[in-house]
């Protein structure tokens, strides 16, 4: 579990990106931030593991105060996947994934092995293990990101709009790769993103953020969907709201009509829901 209590934070130029934030991330599920530029999503995601030092308040993991962590050891604890992959241009794809497993310890041969095990995992071809980045496309770039931040198996995982520079058909598929992976490991995902179908289709809590990182609302999507707090969310999450309670889904058996809260609502269908 995650906590910030009363977190603000100031920049040297007098800019206060987050003021006085407060929520508990639960452990185990997706937690997506969600709001347009300029509103502190990405500053709280990188408070977590200290990329970013709070001007105040406090966070902790699972009651222990990150601020007493070691900031490297704790980076090297947890998963980070940014925007257009981050990877080391020249490390082979298998070598990228190990680099936190091999910084922790583990010899590069078992080191390998864990990365050719989560290629599989997320859905890539072990044969692309000697291949570099600049070999890749777009979305298997993304994919060896994912791969990467799940290589020294952590408890926690940060996504900073990790899909967001990639084609709309690769972004689907790398979203419905994502709640299959999470359907398998269970781990506690912190998404940030600024396309609310993305928070809705990804997220167990959606935290919708104004200005200053001000919570607008939280709670499941098809809670947000029913009753909107206020007129911002309203209008944030656009007209057609009603249509988005249902999403869909892959399953190893076909796609499924599910609501926000992963609910079937229809049986297996060839064709997306209205």
């Amino acid at each position: 579990m995650i906590e910030f209590s009363h977190v603000t934070k100031e920049f040297p130029d007098g800019t206060r990106a987050v003021d006085d934030f407060s929520l508990v991330i639960p452990s185990r599920q997706t937690t997506v931030f969600v709001g347009s530029s300029g509103c502190g999503k990405t500053t709280l995601l990188r408070m977590i593991n200290r990329m970013v030092e709070p001007t105040g308040g406090s966070i902790h993991i699972d009651g222990d105060d990150i601020s007493g962590k070691q900031p490297v050891a704790l980076r090297r604890g947890i998963g980070y996947v940014m925007q257009n992959s981050g990877l080391m241009p020249h490390f082979t794809v298998a070598d990228n994934i190990s680099t936190v497993p091999v910084l922790l310890g583990t010899s590069r041969k078992e080191a390998r092995t864990r990365a050719l095990d989560l290629m599989a995992t997320v859905g890539l071809d072990t044969a692309m293990a000697d291949r570099y980045p600049s070999q890749l496309s777009g979305g298997q770039q993304q994919r060896v990101g994912v791969a990467r931040g799940l290589a020294a198996d952590p408890n926690i995982l940060l996504m900073d709009e990790p899909f967001g520079a990639v084609d709309p058909i690769v972004r689907t598929e790398l979203q419905q790769e994502l709640i299959r992976l999470q359907s398998d490991i269970g781990k506690t995902i912190v998404f940030v993103t600024h396309d609310i179908d993305e928070a809705f289709l990804l997220g167990d809590q959606v935290v919708i953020l104004e200005k200053g990182a001000h919570v607008a609302q939280v709670g499941s999507p098809s809670e947000i969907l029913e009753q909107p707090a206020s007129d911002f969310v309203a209008s944030f999450i656009g007209s057609d709201k009603g249509k988005r309670a249902l999403r869909l889904k892959k399953t190893a058996t076909g796609t499924v009509v599910v609501d926000g809260e992963g609910r079937t609502q229809g049986a297996l269908i060839d064709e997306p829901a209205p």
